[in-house]
């Protein structure tokens, strides 16, 4: 790299954690990411056309990344033309369109012996699964994320695969109920990377981790997360935060002045909590009970014993989740 009329003069042979270094060093963050940005788009190497690909999917760059998806699939490279494929695949998931059995099927038809591909497959597995709420292969995922990490060369994708991992981890670590490992692997992803939809899950998932022992700090997380969406015009997140998640944290702590939302299930939430268990069924009437929060909130209404057992079992054994399952837990200990 050399400067040319105040400009970085990109050589093919630079690799993408240099240049990221070096504009760094030179640029503000923004100017730097934008530099990046257009370095992938335009290079001709065919290792930062594949790894170009990695840059532009961890930091949110979908529109840059269809084009740069589109460039792979043209190459003459068999390997450009699979990487290609993966992040067709993680694009797809991101923006969560999808049927998972179809998806699964197209992963099992990828056949690499590339650890970086078959991490980014690992991580496309487990994406599938967080949306399914099924999190029993968490701790396998996580197992084989430490074996291949290592065989991974390249300290760019390694770094941002670390994100991913740690995406997992947080999750994994607050369904077992290991709170204190959840908050280190939260804190430590807001110090790894400035990609906004990773902010607000991290800050989602601390807020949630707080659901029994502070409103204080939960609601802190919250409403962290629920700033950097707006600020990034992320809808879904903001009506998800406002309607959900806040609901929640208020409900579950009695904080229920001025709290609305259209939420259905919250809204009995916060009935229950103020005393008023016939307007909270009604409410739970008019929606299907299949959530084992659902069955949670019915089983609170009518203090109906055989509802909180299903709702625990249905927490622990179909979705493997050690946290939420204090939920009926508790209220079965008080009934």
């Amino acid at each position: 790299m050399r400067m040319v009329t105040g400009k970085i003069e990109y050589s093919e042979m630079v690799s993408l954690i240099q240049l990221q270094d070096a504009l760094r060093q030179k640029y503000s963050e923004e100017m730097a990411m934008e530099q990046m940005r257009q370095f992938c788009l335009d290079s001709t190497s065919k290792e930062i056309q594949k790894k170009g690909m990695e840059f532009l999917f961890i930091n949110g760059y979908l529109r840059e990344l269809r084009s740069l998806i589109e460039k792979n699939k043209q190459s003459f490279d068999p390997s450009n033309r699979k990487w290609a494929e993966v992040y067709k695949i993680q694009l797809q998931l991101r923006e969560g369109n999808y049927k998972p059995i179809e998806v699964l099927e197209r992963i099992n038809q990828i056949e690499t012996n590339e650890p970086e591909l078959l991490c980014l497959l690992e991580f496309a597995k487990v994406n599938i699964q967080f949306n399914m709420h099924s999190y029993h292969d968490l701790g396998n995922a996580i197992c084989r994320y430490e074996e291949l990490l290592p065989q991974i060369d390249d300290y760019f994708l390694v770094e941002n695969f670390k994100i991913r991992y740690h995406l997992v981890t947080l999750t994994y670590t607050l369904m077992q109920n290991e709170i204190i490992m959840t908050r280190k692997h939260g804190y430590k992803l807001l110090n790894l990377t400035c990609n906004p939809e990773i902010q607000v899950e991290t800050h989602i998932k601390l807020g949630e981790s707080y659901t029994f022992d502070s409103y204080s700090q939960g609601m802190f997380h919250l409403r962290k997360a629920l700033k950097i969406a707006k600020d990034n015009d992320m809808t879904s997140k903001i009506e998800f935060i406002e309607q959900t998640k806040i609901p929640f944290l208020a409900a579950y702590f009695n904080k229920t002045d001025n709290i609305t939302t259209t939420n259905k299930s919250e809204q009995a939430h916060l009935e229950i909590m103020k005393g008023n268990y016939k307007k909270a069924i009604e409410i739970l009437e008019q929606v299907p009970i299949n959530t084992p929060f659902e069955k949670y909130y019915l089983g609170k209404a009518k203090q109906d014993k055989s509802l909180l057992i299903q709702s625990y079992k249905d927490f622990v054994y179909k979705r493997n989740d050690n946290f939420f399952c204090r939920l009926p837990l508790h209220e079965l200990k008080i009934l």
